[in-house]
């Protein structure tokens, strides 16, 4: 896939425009969204992604469109997935709703930084070192094993908030414990104070970088084409906030939603073991050659989709039945 300097630039000065709109707009009035301009917002954004995918499809062919959709698809519901840990940090850190919006948005600007970074150094490797696609596979792997555990053993809420960043901060430097609208920081009493909303940015960047680490590798098994990762990872991020204010509510309920990531991931991994196999000849000398195509992996992206959310609404419906069983309310 042969993309110019000139589209590049255009695709980033545009994300860049869109990202400085967003943050003017909301950072001189910050407000809780309502469900009519989050659902405005979510479905102008997932309608851009599908016409990207159709212009890539028009211009370079139905290969390089359908590893748009699957990096596209991974990276949206990986961005999902991450929202549970977001409504955590609002949740402990008791970010006012009227704030949330605008935190999401440094937060999600910090992730395409993270991840822009990530894609430049994944790309620079993967041209060098085909022994890479070792590396991320058996990360891939290892990040499935863990999301299952995880699942299996849920940690305590504290701990998804707290890291390493966040207690340095908490240990160097003063704080305020009230919120001051967006400040970062204030002066009181001649000494420079930071507020609960740097905290709250803290935590969501530093969680992004986490989650960077996991992404990236994952839509490198899908696209080794830069800018597809680039542009996916994007229209992921892109309604995310609104998506937060949307479903909030409706994340308790995909209970399996880790269950089929980790899925995901795990199969991603091993079609990055298999690619590396290949370019080395180690499938030729063991005389076998796995060629998982990219509308397979489509294909096993989107029912594993289907059925964890299928399945995770029939759990939640049932074990709100049997509450209310409990409580002796009439069934909803």
């Amino acid at each position: 896939m042969h993309v110019t300097p000139t589209v590049w630039t255009v695709t980033i000065l545009a994300t860049l425009a869109l990202l400085a709109f967003d943050l003017i707009v909301i950072g001189r009035r910050p407000h809780e969204p309502s469900m009519k301009e989050c659902s405005i917002a979510i479905s102008i954004y997932v309608a851009m992604a599908v016409m990207f995918g159709v212009g890539v499809w028009s211009v370079s062919g139905p290969r390089f469109a359908g590893e748009f959709f699957a990096g596209w698809l991974t990276e949206y519901s990986l961005s999902i997935d991450n929202l549970f840990i977001f409504v955590i940090i609002m949740s402990n850190l008791r970010v006012p709703r009227k704030y949330q919006q605008y935190a999401l948005m440094v937060g999600i600007v910090l992730a395409l930084l993270f991840r822009g970074i990530f894609i430049a150094l994944g790309a620079a490797a993967i041209e060098r070192f085909s022994w890479i696609f070792f590396v991320f596979g058996a990360f891939l792997i290892w990040t499935a094993w863990k999301l299952l555990m995880d699942y299996l053993n849920p940690a305590d809420d504290d701990e998804k908030t707290e890291n390493f960043a966040m207690r340095w901060v908490k240990r160097t430097f003063r704080s305020t414990d009230e919120y001051h609208g967006t400040k970062l920081t204030i002066v009181e009493n001649g000494k420079r104070l930071i507020t609960p909303m740097l905290f709250v940015v803290i935590a969501l960047g530093s969680t992004d970088l986490l989650f960077a680490l996991d992404s990236i590798p994952a839509i490198y098994g899908l696209t080794q084409e830069p800018f597809l990762v680039f542009t996916a990872n994007v229209f992921a991020l892109m309604g995310l906030r609104q998506l937060y204010f949307l479903i909030g509510g409706l994340l308790q309920r995909l209970v399996y939603l880790s269950v089929g990531l980790s899925f995901i991931l795990a199969f991603i991994g091993v079609k990055l073991v298999l690619h590396a196999m290949h370019e080395y000849h180690v499938d030729e000398r063991w005389g076998f050659s796995v060629d998982v195509p990219i509308w397979l992996s489509l294909m096993v992206i989107i029912g594993t989709l289907v059925i964890t959310t299928v399945a995770s609404l029939i759990k939640s419906r049932r074990d709100d039945q049997r509450e209310n069983e409990r409580a002796g309310r009439p069934p909803a």
